[in-house]
């Protein structure tokens, strides 16, 4: 979707009658100038991240505080009506504060995300960058045979909701796996934080053999677990750093910049990575739970920039794990 091609379309709907609607149901202007600036800046920097990222189907449900607005789907469900070119409306029925990447309706995965002073982004740059968080989910689960390797996992325990891998049962508050984690995370800080080659390498090879240690006194299921939240949850943060940095030079669309909360990129990217850095330097894994694995991956992400700058090539490569570049079991 063009910029300002999609921002006409999407802000200047005709007033006409639509089923399911009290009241002709309108996409606020600076909506529309976000959902064309997250696919403008996609096309922009996804490839110079992840290969052949843009290859992606990348449909996305805005909520608002009364109606969904849908956008680059294949097949929309019949239960929303066209407003316009590729634009689709119901009335509301997911938590207009939600923020996930889920087949809401059959594949592809779709993101669904509310309006920026309904999530944590609060405003437009950061709410962006989120975004493209979910996108890279769009990649992870959009693999051939993703699904089946999740369920491979066998860690459902019969649970066909897929709730789960939101709730499965980790031992966060065992005091010697809290213990554990947070002597690694006080580890990996300090590799991240040496700029001397040779002292980095120390540091990264003892932070490699602690993690065999850490990860060893896991059971098989809490391990499998573990390393594929790194693996999904901590790698999309990664992710959404390095988006961060790849924006860092972006001239955004003129509509954009002028939304009374822009920042500039490059002001958020000098900071999104040490958010996530001063994030982990307090992570308590009793207290954060499944949270933990955000910051945690993220860092193990940049370490392995260092330490292997290849492994995104081969990231797809080993579903649902990053043990193989730590070489854990």
């Amino acid at each position: 979707m063009r910029a300002a091609l999609a921002v006409a379309v999407l802000s200047s709907l005709t007033a006409v009658p639509i089923a399911g609607f009290q009241v002709q149901p309108a996409l606020p202007h600076e909506d529309a100038v976000r959902i064309a600036e997250f696919y403008r800046l996609a096309n922009k920097i996804q490839d110079t991240i992840w290969p052949q990222w843009s290859h992606t189907p990348a449909p996305l449900l805005l909520l608002t505080d009364k109606t969904e607005f849908l956008t680059h789907h294949p097949a929309p469900p019949k239960d929303f009506t066209k407003l316009g070119d590729d634009v689709y409306a119901r009335p509301r029925t997911y938590p207009p504060r939600l923020l996930a990447t889920f087949p809401a309706f059959g594949p592809p995965a779709v993101i669904v995300v509310g309006e920026p002073q309904n999530t944590e982004a609060k405003t437009s740059t950061p709410w962006l960058i989120v975004v493209m968080h979910e996108h890279f989910h769009q990649l992870q689960y959009g693999k051939p045979g993703y699904y089946e390797a999740v369920k491979r996992l066998d860690l459902s325990h019969g649970d066909q909701s897929g709730m789960w891998i939101l709730n499965y049962p980790f031992p966060y508050e065992q005091p010697e796996v809290a213990q554990g984690f947070a002597h690694l995370r006080d580890l990996l800080l300090a590799a991240l934080a040496e700029k001397d080659e040779s002292k980095f390498r120390k540091l990264a090879t003892a932070y490699v053999t602690e993690r065999k240690k850490v990860f060893g006194q896991l059971s098989d299921d809490d391990h499998k677990y573990f390393s594929f939240q790194l693996w999904q949850e901590g790698i999309a943060r990664y992710t959404q750093i390095k988006c961060a940095d790849a924006a860092a030079a972006y001239q955004p669309s003129r509509e954009f910049a002028q939304l009374d909360d822009y920042e500039p990129f490059s002001a958020y990217a000098a900071r999104a990575r040490q958010d996530t850095l001063e994030e982990l330097r307090h992570a308590d894994m009793t207290k954060m739970h499944r949270v933990f694995v955000y910051s945690f991956g993220a860092a193990e992400g940049l370490l392995l920039d260092r330490l292997h700058p290849k492994w995104k090539s081969d990231y797809f490569q080993h579903p649902l794990s990053t043990d193989a570049w730590f070489d854990v079991r």
